[in-house]
């Protein structure tokens, strides 16, 4: 039991020390590819592939990590405490945000699955790739998925929305923070966010929003339809 506390410990330890060290690199050099989470993600790969540790005991701390995501999310909810007002004036551009960035996702994923011939399994892990990761698994547990494929494609759309989100914003001229906040948060959940926060505080308060919205939304319009 003792050892298994420590393993796990140890773990969790290399993850948070590994991601540290992407967040430097990203702040120095501030290049949208040298994301903290690619970084700790491929030396967490090199030290298990180089020491042959198995998954299943790396994953001891991961679960642990995992666990925590759901709390983790909460924090966004102090910028949206803070613009509460702000928000309120603008609900239903906001649900209509929303609403257009879930169905545009739904049907991104059903054209592109019927195009390539995909299996019905990845299908349905891939639905819920746009809202933050505890969502996602849960709503693919609901349609039968594969919770590996779910987190992957998770963290991809998030990599991708928060790389190329500055690049949207300016070339698509859009200049109100709300509208910004709603299109990153919806579309690539809690790893957009946090671009949406640097950017200012009323674009991470309105993504902060989107996120739990998107995830509720998502999660009623899969229990109705699956």
């Amino acid at each position: 039991m003792a050892r298994d506390i420590l393993t796990s410990l140890f773990f969790i330890i290399m993850t948070v020390a590994f991601f540290a060290l992407g967040l430097k690199l990203n702040k120095k050099f501030k290049i949208a590819a040298l994301n903290p989470i690619m970084i700790s993600a491929f030396l967490i790969i090199i030290l298990l592939s180089v020491f042959k540790i198995p998954y299943e005991k790396y994953n001891m701390g991961g679960k642990v990590i995992a666990g925590a995501l759901g709390p983790i999310v909460v924090v966004l909810a102090i910028p949206l405490y803070k613009n509460r007002e702000e928000l309120k004036k603008n609900f239903i551009p906001i649900v209509g945000g929303v609403t257009a960035s879930i169905l545009a996702s739904f049907a991104s994923v059903i054209a592109l699955c019927r195009l390539f011939n995909i299996d019905r399994t990845i299908f349905l892990s891939l639905l819920s790739k746009s809202i933050t990761t505890p969502m996602a698994v849960e709503s693919t547990k609901l349609l039968g998925g594969n919770e590996a494929v779910t987190i992957a494609s998770v963290v991809i759309t998030g990599l991708i929305g928060s790389a190329v989100a500055p690049m949207v914003m300016k070339a698509g001229k859009i200049k109100n923070n709300v509208a910004k906040g709603i299109g990153i948060g919806a579309s690539s959940h809690a790893l957009g966010t946090s671009k949406a926060v640097e950017m200012d505080e009323e674009v991470g308060a309105a993504s902060g929003l989107a996120i739990g919205v998107t995830g509720l939304m998502t999660i009623i319009f899969i229990i109705i339809f699956a």
